[in-house]
């Protein structure tokens, strides 16, 4: 099993730095495309439980989907964002990282170094 999770984007410059940072140190490494494959719900609530963050924290709030979809409504409710992430992958920061029992945004990607 590996050791570290990499929620990637490959067409995100710190996604493909933070991942190349993560093989030059030899992990094992599961790489999960979030875009073609969103995490469930569950898994964008632990995400947000590991970084000690509400979900708004996790958004990218410079995106289309988080206007349309008027996303900086203080009415919605922590479930209905989660759900607007599992829906709409897009908005989710990149890259996350699972290593060790903790989590941490690849921004800038050096951070990830410290749950190594």
């Amino acid at each position: 099993m590996a050791k570290v999770t990499i929620w990637h984007n490959p067409r995100c410059t710190k996604s493909r730095e933070t991942l190349a940072l993560l093989q030059s140190r030899d992990n094992e490494i599961r790489i999960i495309e979030y875009l073609k494959n969103p995490p469930s719900t569950a898994e964008i609530q632990n995400a947000l439980m590991l970084l000690r963050m509400e979900p708004r924290a996790l958004m990218r709030s410079n995106e289309a989907e988080y206007r349309a979809h008027q996303l900086d409504n203080p009415a919605l409710g922590r479930a209905q964002l989660i759900e607007t992430m599992h829906t709409h992958p897009i908005l989710i920061q990149r890259p996350v990282v699972f290593a060790n029992g903790q989590a941490c945004i690849g921004r800038p990607p050096e951070r990830v170094l410290e749950i190594l």
